[in-house]
């Protein structure tokens, strides 16, 4: 596996801290992507570790810093790394129904449900989410412990796992839809706002697949 130049890789030091300070035997690295993107679902990974954790791969870095095939090797390393892992995900309809920050909350509740259907022990879990803002607990009816971090993706080991996961599993939706699809490119720009699909999106249109609200 080609390795990622000059990034440094992430730790487990602030999941180590927040075992202690939590005191919960389990942390939630929890990840969104496609938030930005003009079509297809945004989706939120999340990956469950606990305090006894062996070593990552060592190719983890935050998804956006490796290229698609190596994305592609580390994501089943990933899901074999962590005790559980699960990817939620709401659609460009619900996106433009309800807002993109209700959609990440929508889109973590059904992959904390999917974890949950797996046998992980979610309520004595406390969550570590990249970025700024919980947008995990106002969907929930019972409160969790969640800590946000600005770049996690980069600097928590759990968080750079889950998102590759969520990364890799939502490339592969995409490009699951270009046969049908193809004058937008999504196999090779997954529905972001690449040249070739705004042009496409000017010539035929929105189709089902995009959030409506973005285009302009």
């Amino acid at each position: 596996m080609t390795h990622p130049a000059a990034s440094p890789a992430p730790t487990l030091d602030v999941e180590r801290e927040l075992f202690v300070s939590s005191g919960a035997r389990y942390v939630i690295g929890v990840d969104e992507v496609g938030r930005g993107a003009l079509a297809g679902p945004v989706a939120v990974g999340m990956v469950v570790i606990d305090a006894d954790m062996p070593a990552h791969p060592e190719a983890l870095r935050d998804s956006k810093l490796l290229t698609e095939a190596v994305r592609e090797e580390l994501a089943p390393l990933c899901a074999a790394w962590g005790l559980y892992s699960a990817v939620g995900e709401a659609t460009p309809a619900e996106i433009d129904e309800h807002g993109i920050i209700a959609a990440l909350g929508l889109a973590s509740w059904r992959a904390l449900g999917a974890l949950r259907a797996a046998g992980a022990p979610v309520d004595e879990a406390s969550v570590l989410l990249d970025g700024n803002h919980d947008y995990l607990n106002p969907v929930l009816e019972t409160r969790m412990s969640v800590t946000t971090r600005t770049k996690g993706d980069m600097t928590c080991a759990s968080v750079a796992a889950a998102s590759v996961i969520a990364k890799v599993h939502r490339d592969r939706y995409m490009i699951g839809l270009h046969d049908d699809f193809p004058a937008y490119g999504w196999v090779s720009n997954k529905g972001y706002a690449a040249p070739v699909h705004m042009a496409a999106i000017a010539e035929l249109g929105p189709c089902d697949h995009h959030r409506r609200t973005w285009i302009h």
